[in-house]
């Protein structure tokens, strides 16, 4: 179980993102899926496409979750930061408040329609790291080529 600080802080820090990246593997190759997640209850709920089955290889296996603020416009002024959790993954029916604050889901995925599966990670570790900008003075390495 991770501590409450670090896990309060990832938290934290999902809250600011909709989205991110789930990992596991699926006949044995390792595959990254994007979901939509909220934070709830000392969980993350995701939001997923049933249709290309990647919810299948998540559900009863221990997942990774990665989200970050790198590459946005607010990365500059907040510092930059990744989150990944580590857990178990179960399916889930959300309730209707936590349908509500997922808020509409995507019409169509790849050109076809979108059709919700919803999973919750259980957080076993919790993994924040912050990205500062150099301060003037910091040793700058040569560039390369």
């Amino acid at each position: 179980m991770p501590s409450d600080s670090d896990q309060q802080l990832a938290f934290a820090l999902l809250r600011r993102t909709a989205y991110g990246r789930v990992a596991t593997s699926m006949r044995a190759l390792p595959f990254l899926a994007a979901a939509r997640h909220i934070v709830t209850d000392g969980h993350v709920l995701l939001r997923m496409h049933r249709g290309f089955g990647y919810h299948d290889a998540c559900v009863g296996s221990v997942v990774a979750y990665g989200a970050d603020n790198l590459g946005t416009p607010s990365a500059a002024a907040e510092g930059q930061w990744t989150v990944q959790l580590v857990g178990l993954c179960e399916a889930v029916r959300p309730t209707t408040a936590e349908l509500a604050r997922f808020g509409a889901p995507p019409r169509f995925v790849d050109g076809e329609p979108y059709d919700a599966v919803y999973l919750r990670i259980a957080p076993q570790k919790a993994v924040v790291h912050t990205l500062s900008p150099a301060v003037s003075g910091a040793v700058a390495f040569p560039a390369m080529g």
